[in-house]
């Protein structure tokens, strides 16, 4: 397991993070676990060398916060072994809701940030909370607001670090710079939605991300199952797609998945661990949190469709196999055969972002976004974002080239 640091900061995260939002019974129909099912998945993800573990107050409402405390109590691991994320700002309560009642339970106002992080510490049975992320925004709060509660409990003690999720990357930006002129404790991630099958994120939050020194932690790399592959030949029984499509994804994601399928049969491997090996390969992404409802998806083995085996590459798959520990573990070869593959898609989306020197970059029809962009590199989008720095207050966006 590879161990990277968080943003910034000296937090050292591994570059899998088990997500827990299967933990507990609700948050539409996506928690279905309980203690005795979510035990053996924490179980599994340590002894796989993970150390990074996400999840959030509004997961079934605390219930996913419990499970993950006790799960980790009963693994005998020890609190200063893990790093423990968790978010606010959903509602707490069928009042707050339909805001019929308990109208304050939601929200990211002092009293909200105050109370959520007590509720957050008694549930997940630990003294301190490594980190904080807001959960999305709240547009009855002002942002200074949150950004001086969030500060005075990383002075309690209470939260060691803070972090976003789902904002857009004008609103990280405002956040920082304010957070930086008041000299408060500043966001140290981002949290968002990045897959090989739905590339949003690179058109503005990803370069933004690494101008800012941002650890990038994204949910969903797999699309709800939909890079799996396991969606093709029908639904299978039980899935989190089957009851609503989410998260969305490129349309142009079919034609993204036949060339995920030729890499994965040709290293006989699942298209699931050849999407993750892309997604882990990015610059810019610091971990990339995994759901499961059982150890043997956890270990790389979803019940979808798996590639055909090649005889003449049986020792390779074994590797690679035997690569696979508790959570998907792929060697990097992966990465390298997926992106070789997605040239075949040259000239249809916009590509990934490159390091200085690299050579041209594949390109993947997996363009959600209607602007089609292309970032030509490091160095032209470092320049681009230090404009947007400069002309930010004049209310202007980043520069942007057009294909």
């Amino acid at each position: 397991m590879e161990f990277r640091r968080l943003g910034n900061s000296g937090l050292r995260v591994s570059e899998l993070c088990l997500g827990t939002m299967t933990f507990g019974h609700g948050m539409m129909g996506i928690g279905v676990l309980g203690q005795e099912e979510a035990d053996p998945l924490v179980r599994a993800a340590l002894d796989a060398g993970v150390n990074f573990f996400d999840t959030a107050d509004v997961y079934s409402r605390g219930e996913s916060e419990e499970i993950l405390g006790r799960a980790l109590k009963n693994a005998g691991v020890a609190r200063h072994s893990v790093v423990l994320a968790t978010k606010l700002r959903g509602t707490m309560s069928d009042a707050a809701t339909a805001e019929t009642g308990d109208i304050n339970n939601r929200g990211l106002s002092r009293k909200h940030v105050m109370e959520s992080v007590d509720g957050s510490l008694r549930r997940l049975g630990v003294d301190y909370i490594d980190l904080y992320q807001i959960h999305g925004i709240d547009p009855y709060t002002p942002i200074e607001e949150t950004l001086d509660a969030l500060n005075d409990l990383v002075r309690l003690g209470k939260v060691l670090y803070l972090g976003v999720s789902n904002l857009a990357a004008w609103q990280v930006s405002k956040a920082l710079g304010i957070s930086e002129r008041r000299g408060w404790a500043k966001f140290v991630s981002l949290q968002a939605y990045y897959s090989l099958v739905a590339r949003d994120l690179e058109v503005e939050l990803l370069p933004m991300a690494r101008e800012e020194g941002l650890g990038v932690l994204t949910w969903s790399p797999l699309a709800g199952g939909y890079a799996s592959g396991k969606y093709r030949a029908g639904k299978p029984e039980v899935a989190r797609r089957n009851s609503f499509e989410f998260p969305q994804v490129s349309p142009k994601a079919e034609e993204a998945l036949v060339v995920l399928e030729q890499v994965a049969d040709a290293r006989g491997v699942t298209m699931a661990r050849v999407a993750l090996a892309w997604l882990r390969q990015q610059p810019g992404v610091t971990s990339v949190i995994i759901g499961a409802r059982n150890v043997g998806a956890a270990r790389g083995q979803p019940q979808g469709r798996r590639p055909r085996a090649d005889p003449r590459r049986a020792g390779e798959a074994g590797r690679a196999d035997r690569a696979a520990s508790a959570v998907p573990a792929v060697d990097d070869r992966l990465a390298v055969g997926a992106a070789a593959a997605a040239g075949a898609l040259r000239g249809r989306g916009y590509s990934p972002l490159r390091r200085e020197g690299d050579g041209p970059a594949p390109v993947l029809a997996c363009v959600h976004a209607p602007l089609r962009v292309q970032v030509h590199g490091v160095r032209r989008d470092l320049r681009d974002h230090r404009q947007s720095r400069r002309t930010r207050r004049e209310g202007r966006l980043p520069c942007l080239r057009r294909p």
